[in-house]
């Protein structure tokens, strides 16, 4: 059966981040994509114009509606909306026994728009204790108390490293036990980088639903990232979004990146060309 992901974020009507860029990974990855949407933002490349927190019991209700019926293999959870939809979701979330979950906790967009108030950010310590993995970047990390009052309340940990300084960025994943995995890459320069903590997430949720390992499904999604980074399509005047490179995602190593041009053929991917190759153990 094809992997079923429960996505529960927020709408970014300029489709680079939020549940438009969570259904494009899932899509590409091999999973079928079914949302809760937290929130309506307007936004664009240039920043968040305006939110509209979609109220609590509608979320429950889109969550009961697809766990019901079709099931649930995988959740991933990024924009959450208000405090009172945090626990809401917290609440429901308790129910489902066995289930991966992935919580990307979002505050500020890429444009530097706040997406999260303080009372919303303090609802976070209960999605960290479902979660299987959590996901911040250093700001966001700095944010909820820094990494060992994160490790406090969450099951395993992934640090982001996208917003250190430097050519080379290392991403470090913490596992309970404190064994770490660290990824090391070179940086890739572009402004259009709006969507990648929503579309890791996503793409780590996916493979774990298809029963991957949590190196090897973060492996499989920075390289998803990479490509997408690289094949962004240059839309408007701010942080564009990334592009949607992959048509055929294979296991053995590869991803087939769509053509630029008609007269172009298709280009085989190698993991080693995307960059930074298998991850390194860390000091356990």
């Amino acid at each position: 059966m094809i992997p079923r992901i429960l996505i529960i974020a927020g709408s970014d009507s300029g489709g680079g981040a939020g549940i438009q860029a969570d259904i494009k990974a899932v899509s590409a990855l091999g999973g079928h994509a079914m949302t809760a949407i937290t929130a309506i933002t307007a936004q664009n490349t240039l920043g968040v114009t305006a939110v509209h927190p979609v109220p609590a019991d509608m979320v429950l209700a889109q969550m009961d509606a697809v766990i019901c019926d079709i099931g649930v293999d995988a959740v991933k959870i990024g924009m959450i909306g208000s405090a009172h939809t945090a626990h809401a979701v917290a609440d429901r979330l308790e129910q489902l026994s066995g289930v991966p979950i992935i919580f990307d906790p979002v505050m500020v967009a890429t444009s530097g728009s706040a997406l999260a108030d303080a009372d919303t950010i303090a609802a976070f310590t209960r999605l960290m204790r479902l979660a299987t993995l959590t996901t911040p970047n250093l700001p966001e990390l700095a944010a909820l108390g820094g990494e060992e009052a994160v490790r406090a309340q969450a099951q395993a940990l992934l640090v982001k490293g996208g917003h250190g300084e430097g050519d080379t960025l290392t991403d470090r994943l913490i596992e309970a036990d404190g064994a770490e995995t660290l990824w090391h890459d070179t940086r890739i320069d572009t402004p259009h980088t709006h969507g990648t903590g929503c579309t890791l997430a996503s793409a780590i949720a996916t493979g774990l639903a298809q029963n991957m390992t949590l190196p090897d499904v973060i492996t499989r999604a920075r390289h998803y990232v990479r490509a997408a980074l690289m094949r962004a399509p240059g839309l408007g005047q701010g942080h564009g979004p990334m592009g949607f490179p992959v048509e055929i995602y294979s296991p053995h190593g590869e991803i087939t990146v769509p053509a630029r041009s008609p007269t172009q053929p298709p280009d085989r991917v190698s993991y080693g060309r995307l960059g930074g190759g298998r991850p390194t153990e860390g000091d356990k």
